[in-house]
């Protein structure tokens, strides 16, 4: 997983992802913007879940965060559309809305984002 971290033009830090984890960089960029008790959070629920079967889940504005002891998700809230309403064979699935990767690597990008934002 590929990421980056950029200043717009108000000091503000954009994270970009690869193809893939697109979702997890508008997490960032949408959900996080700065707030790291958000980051501390999710960090204590990753301690948390680790070596159990639970799992844990926030609930953001646009995007949601799962995460369980081995991999996390990142959703786009409007992506929550009931099996009624699909119709047969079609998909609902985009790629800049749904991400999932290894708990271990998205608390790197968490510690990188972090390290990031204490440059200024």
């Amino acid at each position: 997983m590929e990421y980056e971290f950029l200043r717009d033009i108000t000091g503000g830090v954009k994270v970009r992802m690869s193809m893939g984890h697109e979702a997890v960089g508008h997490w960032f960029n949408e959900e996080v913007n700065d707030n790291l008790a958000l980051l501390d959070e999710v960090e204590q629920a990753a301690q948390t879940v680790k070596g159990t079967e639970n799992s844990w889940q926030q609930t953001g504005h646009e995007y949601t965060v799962w995460l369980d002891g081995e991999e996390v998700m990142v959703r786009a809230n409007l992506m929550e559309i009931s099996g009624d309403e699909m119709e047969e064979g079609m998909s609902y699935y985009d790629e800049e809305s749904l991400s999932m990767c290894g708990v271990e690597d998205f608390l790197l990008v968490i510690a990188a984002y972090r390290k990031f934002i204490n440059q200024k």
